[in-house]
Parts: structure tokens; sequence; C-alpha cells
């Protein structure tokens, strides 16, 4: 049954719609349309004087259809869809035609052809309204639990708040410890909290909580279902330390085998066995599989607290949604890269904060047996690089980097008062408040040298010290040469390799190789998948003050339908007519989110969609051969409406 009662409401935006297309022209173009009762120009159709007065008019004028003609629906396709439903007709029966970012802001150069488009998007609308049938939201029953993948500080602060709203949490963290890598910090900017107390503050709130279940060692290996009700499978690698004993320590001393400790990024070596520092959890040490003999000493000496024969374990849980908080990998320079790895003292920027945390009770700053008395600091290594072919590179800003090499610095002076050092920059980025930083490290003296791009500075091995040579830009391109006894590389964030985990969920990464948001504005912690989030460092560089604010963000967003227990999900999803289907596999083949799957009808075998999952892509109904799937609200016949309506054989900018 067609709509023949159609109202059509043009907004001026103020100006931003009206300053380049006619809209009264517009409105005796379009109210001529058979079927369009009422046709208003508004100055701004989203106040609250204008929606009321659309409610009024779809009361009064029996009114089976609106379209709504000013900017993008996604802006105001909610505000929108409550007016209809205050007026009593089905949300789904209105319909957004965009005339600003698609016609005015597109074609501000060209009032009249501006006008004409703006006409033909309309019609387009009007042909779709007039076809539009009541639809009713999807609503599926939630499970009231969460899964959070990655325990650093993300993950956990998100843990806190999903508990005290009283939702189970299940803590996934794949290696045998919780905290990532904020442990590894002994000061965090701006505060200065040393990493390993602000953990323990948060690990001994979490020990409390009897809805936060952790799982370490762990990672997700399957997922099934949608949002609301996820079936997910986790794996957990043995630990091999099974209960505690008071012969540890003695274990780890006699374990022969020897490794790079990567909790200290290589400076230290650690055993096949061992235990993290003080405010790691859980406090019980681990043996590492990938390098343990499996010789027994450890066995020998603590008893049944090792078991060598401990096998790995899959545990499903059902959860609601799905937040991963996986986090970040420093920059690791290639060889050679401002010397490093050609000589030991040059060094990264996290390097340094561990040596800082290995000397803390030392008078001076000593490293490989050196008293440190100069340091240069190079920034942007592993950031902002130039792109080269069949390379992939970092083109992005880390943007946590120069605040941080900054800070590190004041905290250097602050120990270490005849200290000299150096900054050889690009630019420097520290945004916001930590402008602060910059102007105290400059008045305290650090020295600040800007080098090009083009040619950046070159460190020289020179007996046990280093030279740095730099062209300063801002001395007329002055060559400097600093000796040194230090070089500090301030290194980037880089994603994590992630791809086991990012093929089970389905979520995309951008070029960067961090996880994608699907609106970096309007939807800055949902993913594609509906019910799985991102939040922290996984999702791009962040310090820690911005990753706990999108953990946040991340609860607030997926709590608002656990709390409820069901979600209501858009009913613009592909819908099968048996009659027609056959089973050919090609939409089973086109869909990218599963969502199609083989059930039986009588005695043939038909394609059937799973609402949680369909997305109403489309990708299904152009390969079906016989025409049996079409996406409800999108119809082809409402398609090829809105595509005779906008192709205006008068022409038009299109």
């Amino acid at each position: 049954m067609l709509n023949e009662r159609i109202g059509v409401y043009i907004c001026r935006c103020g100006g931003n719609i009206s300053d380049y297309v006619d809209v009264e022209a517009v409105k005796r173009n379009v109210e001529k349309i058979p079927g369009v009762v009422l046709t208003k120009v508004m100055m701004f159709t989203c106040s609250d004087s204008a929606q009321e007065e659309i409610i009024n008019d779809i009361k009064d004028n029996h009114l089976d259809a609106i379209v709504v003609a000013s900017c993008s629906p996604k802006l105001h396709q909610h505000t929108f869809r409550k007016v209809a439903e205050r007026a009593g007709l089905n949300k789904y029966k209105y319909i957004q035609a965009n005339i600003r970012e698609q016609v005015s802001w597109a074609h501000s150069d060209n009032p009249k052809g501006a006008t004409e488009k703006a006409t033909n998007v309309i019609k387009g609308a009007i042909n779709r309204a007039r076809l539009a049938t009541d639809l009713m939201p999807i609503e599926i029953q939630s499970n009231s639990s969460v899964a959070i993948i990655g325990g650093g500080v993300s993950g956990l602060t998100a843990a806190l708040q999903f508990s005290d709203l009283g939702i189970n949490v299940y803590l996934i963290e794949k290696s045998p410890f919780i905290g990532g890598r904020i442990l590894q910090w002994s000061q965090i900017y701006p505060t200065g909290d040393n990493g390993k107390y602000l953990l323990s503050n948060i690990i001994n709130e979490i020990k409390k909580r009897q809805n936060i279940t952790i799982f370490t060692n762990a990672e997700l290996i399957e997922k099934f279902g949608s949002v609301g009700d996820f079936t997910i499978k986790i794996k957990i690698h043995p630990r091999f330390v099974v209960k505690n004993s008071d012969h540890f320590e003695e274990a780890i001393q006699k374990c022969p085998v020897s490794y790079p400790d990567d909790f200290n990024f290589g400076l230290t070596e650690r055993k096949a066995i061992y235990r993290m520092p003080e405010g790691a959890y859980p406090e019980l040490p681990v043996i590492d599989a990938k390098i343990c003999t499996k010789c027994g000493e450890c066995a020998k000496i603590c008893g049944d607290a090792i078991n060598l024969d401990q096998k790995e374990d899959i545990v499903t849980l059902k959860v609601g949604a799905i937040l991963v908080t996986t986090g970040f990998d420093p920059y690791t320079p290639a060889s050679n890269e401002f010397g490093y790895g050609s000589t030991k003292y040059v060094i990264t920027l996290p390097q340094l904060e561990r040596i800082l945390s290995l000397n803390e009770k030392q008078k001076d700053l000593v490293f490989e047996n050196k008293r440190i008395e100069n340091i240069v600091f190079i920034y942007c290594v592993g950031s902002r690089q130039k792109k080269e072919e069949g390379k992939r590179v970092n083109e992005y800003c880390s943007r946590y980097c120069c605040t941080s090499a900054i800070f590190t610095s004041l905290e250097l002076l602050k120990k270490y008062p005849q200290m000299r050092i150096f900054h050889l920059f690009r630019d420097i980025r520290t945004y916001g408040k930590n402008e602060l930083f910059y102007d105290e490290a400059s008045r305290k003296g650090i020295i600040f040298i800007k080098y090009d791009d083009n040619n950046p500075p070159k460190v020289i091995p020179n007996k046990d010290d280093l030279i740095v040579s730099v062209n300063d830009i801002l001395t007329d391109n002055e060559l400097l040469e600093i000796q040194t006894d230090l070089v500090v590389l301030v290194t980037g964030m880089v994603p994590r390799n992630n791809e086991d985990l990012t093929k089970v969920l389905k979520i995309p990464t951008g070029r960067d190789g961090f996880y994608n948001e699907i609106h970096p504005k309007l939807k800055p912690v949902e993913t594609v998948i509906g019910g799985v989030y991102i939040a922290g460092t996984a999702q791009g560089p962040k310090n820690v003050q911005e990753s706990v604010s999108s953990a946040l963000s991340a609860v607030s967003k997926a709590s608002s339908f656990l709390l409820k227990g069901k979600v209501e999900l858009e009913p613009n999803i592909a819908n099968v007519d048996t009659n027609l289907c056959i089973w050919c596999n090609k939409c089973f083949e086109a869909c990218p989110y599963g969502a199609i799957t083989k059930v039986s009808k009588g005695d043939k075998e038909v394609a059937n969609v799973l609402s949680g999952l369909c997305k109403g892509c489309g990708a299904c109904v152009p390969v079906c051969p016989n025409d049996a799937i079409q996406i409800l609200g999108y119809t082809d016949e409402e398609i090829l409406g809105m595509i005779k309506g906008m192709a205006n054989k008068e022409g038009g900018v299109l």
C-alpha cells in the first residue's frame, strides 16, 4: 500500500542551506509532486518549536510519511524519528534528504545547480517515502556479563566500573600477569604517580569485587553469536606454578635458563621461572614454557607447588558485550637507526624509564658502568615516518612521546641537577596543559634544537662517548656537534600483533594497524561488530588519561543495554523470500559478517539471516540469482524510486 499523504519540511539551517539553495523555489517544485499534501520551509527543522509544529502537522493532516530535507542523518536522524513517534507515526516512515553536506556545502559555487540538485534529492526521498512500510526495531535479550580482552590500565579501569554497575566481568589477559605497561613506568605524567603504586591501588580494589573473574595466560580463540548474546571460548595456558611456596626465590636462583627480560626491554635477564616486581598480580611466579627445558630443578625445590605436567584448559563463557583493551608495543628502532644496536649507549625512551627505576636508590645515574652526565634526546623515532615504496611505515604521530620525553627530562634534573640535556626535535607537540612542561623545561635550561626531517641528526661513536651532529634550523642551519654520554631515541607506539584476535572478532584495523572505531567523533569506541567495543591504546596512541577516558566511554556505551537486559537493533536488515531462495551459497560467501546460515524449510534448504549479526550492508542482494533477498527499508523498488527522483532529465548537479 502506497503512502499518499506525505509532508515535506525544507530547512534553511540558518543560511547554511538557504544561502546557496533557493529553498522557496525548491518548495514550489516539490509541492506539485503527487502525494505531497504539505510542504514547509523552516529556519531550523531541529529546533524545539519546529519539532512541535511537525508533530501537530502529522496529527492534523493525517500524514502517513514525512521527508525532512536538511543535514546529514548522522546528526539528526534520532531527533526526527522521535518526532514521528511522538506524533503516532512509525519512525521508519520518516525519510531524511541531505541537502546541506551533499548539496549546499558541496556546490556553494553553483547556486542554480545546487537548487536543481536539492529538488532532485528531495524527489528521490519522496519516492522512497511513498513506499516506506511500518518496521519495528529488532529486540534481543542480553546477557548481563562482559568480557574485557586486555588487563592494562584501560581494561582494569573498565572492569571496576562495570563491577560498580553490577555487571559480571571476565578479564582476559594474554600475559601471565595483569597490569600492562603501567607497571614499567616509575613515574607517569602529568601527576608523577608511580606506576607500581597506582596499579597496586587498582588491583586491591579488584580483589574486593566478587563479580570480577580474572584469567591470565589466556587468549580468546572463538566467538559465536551477536550483540547481547555472545558465546566465547578462551584458552588458558599453563603457569606450571599451582600454589604458593616459601622456596620460589631459591628455585629462581637455581634455574639454569636465562633470557632477556621483556619487562626491562632487554636491559637485564630473567630465568625461565620468574615473578614480576611488587605490584603485579598474581603474585605467584610463572614458568615460561617457550624457554623452559623441563629440567625439574624448580620442582625439586618447591615440591607440589610446581606441576610441570599441567595442561592448557578451554573455558566457555556467555557474555553480552566484549571490550578490547589490548594496548600497544613501543617501537623498536631498526638496526643502526640513529646508531641503535651499533653502540650500547643508544637506547630508547622506555629503556631509559627502566634504567631510572633500576637506579632509583643510586646517587648518580649509571649505565653500563658509566656515569651519565649528558643526554641527547632525538624525537619522532618510529613516528611520522616518510613513505617508502614497498615498506610499511608509521606515518602517524604517537602524540604522547614529546610530553613523555620532556617530563622524563624534568625528573632527571630533579634528581641530577648538574646533568646537561638536549632535545633534538622536528616539532614539539605538547598539546593542552602539557605545554606547561615545555615552558618549565625551557626555563630550567634544557636545550631544544630543531632539525629538518630531510636532514636528521647523525650519531657517531667516539670511544666511550658519542658525537651527535645536527643542523639547527633555528640558528641559520648552523652545524652543531654535541658530545654526549647517552642518546635516547624518543620512540612512538605501534599496534600489538593481534592477528589471531582480529580474525576471531572480525573487527577492522586502519592503515596504521590500530583497531578502527565507527566514527572518531560520533561513535568513538564502537566497532562495526555490534557489541564489540575498543578502548585505550588498542585504538591508537594515547596517554594514560586518554586511555582511561576512552575505557569509561566504552563502559557507558556497553552498560546502556547490558543493564536493560535487552538490546534494540535497526530493522534495516536482509530479508529472505524463502519461496524464491534455492540456497546457492552465494549470499553466504558474500556476507562479511557471517550473518547468513543455511536452514531447512520443508523439502529444501534456504538462507536464514541472523538478525543480531546482519548490518544491512546489502552485499548479499546483488549476488542472488533469484532476487530472493531484499534489505528492509531499502528494497530494490525503493532504491529505484530514489534513483528516478534524482536522475532528472533536465540536468542539474549530481
